[in-house]
């Protein structure tokens, strides 16, 4: 292919013929569905990109092309818009100012298809380069906007609503050369094209807008008033897009300026209420984030107050399934069925922390796809903590009423209720305490019910009480009740509905944790039937089984360490992990599951220790290997691996104590660690620190040939500029020293007072620190004052003081 007419200004650019026709060919080939060979057509586009001038013919296709259909000019620009993303820098300047000056006229093209790649190719330019490199461009935006042609306008609209969604910022800075900040000159005209009788220029004017609400540029803030009397214009708008719009605006402004609403806040809390109910689901979903949004802003809840009578039944009313909601669908599934890779959520270890911190789980409401249901639902929540027992009154009567809702068509409606009543189990819950004992006796008959969403949603909302109903156990009727529940919820994790199975999974994790020694006399039969369902799960609620064997470790702890238990527990589990593959991703949650085991069983586990232990430092072998050479360790780098792992070597130290010491002398178990503990990723780092403090504990005999570097790599950790960012490497690290000085004494001597340097700061300056990390930073502090006092003494003076208060 030749490279066109000369080098000279853009206007010298030409296309040849041959060159044009082979690129044209290329893309409809590629374009037609019955397209067998696109890998080779690929290869042959990709060919012709060494070309320097290949993208000029690009553009020339999009800009000019005589002849061609739409869909191929539009290939070509996508094409051009990606390479322009990954080879800007090489892209010779003629040829990127002869592209640019092809596409500005595209912006007023005929074609809305064309318009709006212009718009994406245009959006791209400015992320790279901003828009000094681009001086024409302002101008020409400017032209277009005030052109009066629609094409123009519509066109320059969509370039410029890109610019503002990927990259605010660049129109409100300085630009040399110019007076003022692009935006200056831009948001006017996007509050004027407010009132244009064209919905797409009212959408794109209106999303550009918004995007500036975070930013509040001087412009912005100085037109407050006419922007919001146009939001109030355009609240009713016909085009749903729009009235969307305008909700998603009032939920920004009350997140960060409340104070801008406050003198107009009945109208919009009026409005809201309204498109709360819109016939559009994307608007209605839209106007219930306000809700929530108005309670995390923490806003005087006055102003909300009276408006809960009519709040309330809306988001009840909203809370019911829609008819076209996935989860209809998906409970008709058979159990038996396996599933496929897409229904496998990703799933993500979280690294072993040494500390006190508790870290919030989040309740996962069973599947992740956000919908009016769960936001209204979530407002729910945040409504009752907000207002608490307050809303009862007004929600109770219409809660029961639901209930009591016979018949099968009115199912939906049930579920409403049962699902309401779960989401002010924690705001509500002084209100409801006196009648908690009828509310759960009401329940526990829908873990039966015909309905399998029913089942499901009565399992999630049982577990949002389980606190109470253990503390019921004192007294016989509460005593019976538990039994109910936890049979029922055994009942329904052998479900035959995969929903159900995993409701019923989620709700049984949670109870366990609150009910702990109480679930010791019944092991027996909770062990049958959790291996029960391990037999009969698919892969994705396998995972779910997982986390309620290893809760159940957790809960009851040495009472696992029986042999009938240990019988009906282990067998399947070891057959499972015999069946997996080193490279098999469902071997994480059964890694997991064993460290609880292990912890639980203490030395009970030992007969099983061995394999487990060997395959843990094969795998981090293995992955070490794969992440500089994948082809000769036979698998791709995973980092999870190697935290799974190490987390379960800790368990296993924890849990067999000294007795882990003959596996860690046979083993290459130290050079791995300390490999670890330099890894790049943080939270390899994380469990290598934290297994190194399990290992100083039961066997240091076996780290002394590597303790300096073992030192040094960790105390390195304590002194980094990103300690925020990464505390809770440093907390481990910090505490593994500790563990370390106790059992080396004057060994850790060379190290002490670069420790000593590192941690005085953290105890002077906590702020923004997490508490575990404070205490862990005290208590190696006083531990290596006691093994080194000749050389921490003199320093006392210094940290004295915040030392104290730490521990305090």
């Amino acid at each position: 292919m030749a490279s066109g007419g000369g080098g000279g200004g853009p206007a010298t650019w030409q296309p040849q013929e041959e060159g044009l026709r082979e690129i044209c060919g290329l893309l409809e080939q590629q374009m037609a569905p019955t397209s067998d060979d696109k890998s080779i057509i690929w290869q042959r586009l990709q060919q012709y990109s060494q070309f320097p001038d290949f993208n000029n013919y690009l553009a020339f296709i999009f800009a000019q092309a005589e002849g061609i259909s739409v869909e191929v000019r539009q290939a070509a620009g996508l094409l051009l818009k990606n390479n322009i993303r990954s080879a800007f820098k090489t892209m010779p300047p003629a040829n990127q100012q002869y592209i640019k000056s092809e596409l500005l006229p595209c912006m007023g093209a005929a074609d809305r298809q064309i318009r709006s790649t212009a718009g994406t190719i245009i959006s791209t330019f400015v992320q790279i380069e901003g828009i000094v490199g681009w001086p024409e461009l302002l101008h020409a935006l400017v032209k277009c906007l005030d052109s009066n042609d629609i094409n123009l306008m519509e066109g320059a609209m969509d370039a410029l609503s890109k610019i503002c969604e990927d990259v605010p910022q660049v129109l409100d800075s300085d630009i040399p050369g110019l007076s003022e900040r692009p935006i200056n000159a831009f948001l006017p005209r996007f509050l004027q094209l407010f009132q244009s009788p064209n919905t797409t220029l009212r959408k794109l004017s209106l999303s550009s807008v918004n995007e500036y609400i975070m930013l509040m540029p001087t412009v912005l803030y100085m037109s407050m008033d006419k922007y919001l009397q146009g939001l109030f214009v355009l609240a009713n708008d016909p085009a749903p897009e729009v009235r969307r719009l305008v909700c998603a605006a009032f939920v920004q402004l009350i997140e960060v300026r409340s104070a801008v609403l406050e003198p107009h806040l009945r109208n919009v809390i009026e409005y809201m209420l309204l498109v709360n109910k819109d016939s559009s689901d994307e608007v209605a979903l839209e106007a219930c984030e306000f809700w929530s949004a108005y309670c995390e802003a923490e806003l005087p809840p006055e102003n909300l107050r009276e408006f809960l009578p009519r709040l309330l039944p809306i988001l009840l009313s909203n809370m019911a399934y829609a008819d076209d909601d996935e989860s209809l669908l998906e409970a008709e599934e058979d159990g038996s069925l396996p599933d496929r890779d897409q229904d496998l959520k990703p799933r993500f270890h979280s690294s072993r922390f040494h500390g006190s911190e508790d870290i919030e789980d989040e309740d996962d409401d069973i599947v992740n796809v956000w919908n009016l249901r769960k936001c209204s639902a979530a407002a729910l929540d945040l409504l009752s903590n907000v207002f608490g027992d307050e809303i009862l009154p007004t929600l109770m009567p219409i809660v029961q009423a639901k209930l009591s809702a016979t018949g099968d068509e009115a199912w939906k409606d049930r579920e409403a209720a049962v699902l309401a009543l779960g989401a002010i189990g924690e705001g509500c819950i002084n209100g409801l305490y006196p009648h908690l004992s009828q509310i759960i006796a009401f329940l526990i008959p829908l873990l039966d019910d015909k309905f399998p969403l029913i089942r499901s949603i009565s399992c999630w909302t049982l577990s949002r009480f389980s606190k109470y109903i253990v503390q019921g156990t004192a007294h016989q009727e509460g005593h019976d009740q538990f039994e109910k529940i936890l049979m029922g919820l055994l009942r329904r994790i052998l479900d035959d509905n995969k929903r159900v199975q995993e409701a019923a999974c989620s709700a049984f994790a949670t109870l366990e944790e609150e009910a702990a020694e109480e679930l010791a006399p019944r092991l027996d039969i909770i062990l049958q039937h959790l291996m029960m369902a391990f037999g009969k799960y698919q892969r994705r609620n396998l995972r779910i089984v997982y986390d309620a064997i290893g809760t159940l470790a957790d809960a009851v702890g040495r009472e696992l360490n029986q042999p009938t238990y240990l019988e009906i527990l282990m067998p399947p589990l070891i057959a499972k992990w015999q069946q997996l593959s080193n490279s098999d991703k469902d071997i994480f949650p059964l890694l997991e599951c064993f460290t609880s085991i292990a912890q639980a069983l203490g030395t009970g586990f030992s007969q099983f220790a061995a394999p487990v232990y060997q395959r843990c430092i094969i795998i981090i072998q293995t992955q070490q290997l794969a992440k500089v050479d994948p082809v000769s360790a036979g698998a791709q780098y995973d980092k999870e691996f190697i935290v799974c792992c190490l987390d379960l070597l800790s368990g296993l130290a924890e849990g067999l104590g000294p007795g882990i010491e003959s596996l860690v002398s046979q083993s290459n178990l130290r050079d791995l660690l300390l490999q670890c503990c330099m890894d790049d990723a943080h939270d390899i780092r994380q469990s290598a620190f934290a297994l190194l403090g399990d290992l100083a504990r039961v066997c240091p005999v076996h780290l002394h040939p590597r303790l300096a570097e073992f030192l040094e790599t960790a105390a390195k950790q304590l002194n980094t500029p990103k300690l925020k960012e990464t505390a809770s490497v440093a907390n481990n690290a910090c505490w593994a020293i500790g563990e370390l000085a106790i059992k080396v004494h004057k060994e850790i001597s060379p190290v002490a007072l670069t420790v000593v340097s590192c941690l005085v700061p953290i105890l002077q300056h906590p702020e923004g620190l997490n508490k575990s990390l404070i205490e862990n930073s005290a208590i190696t502090l006083g531990r290596l004052a006691w093994v080194c006092p000749e050389l921490v003494s003199p320093h006392m003076e210094h940290f004295m003081q915040s030392w104290c208060i730490a521990l305090s």
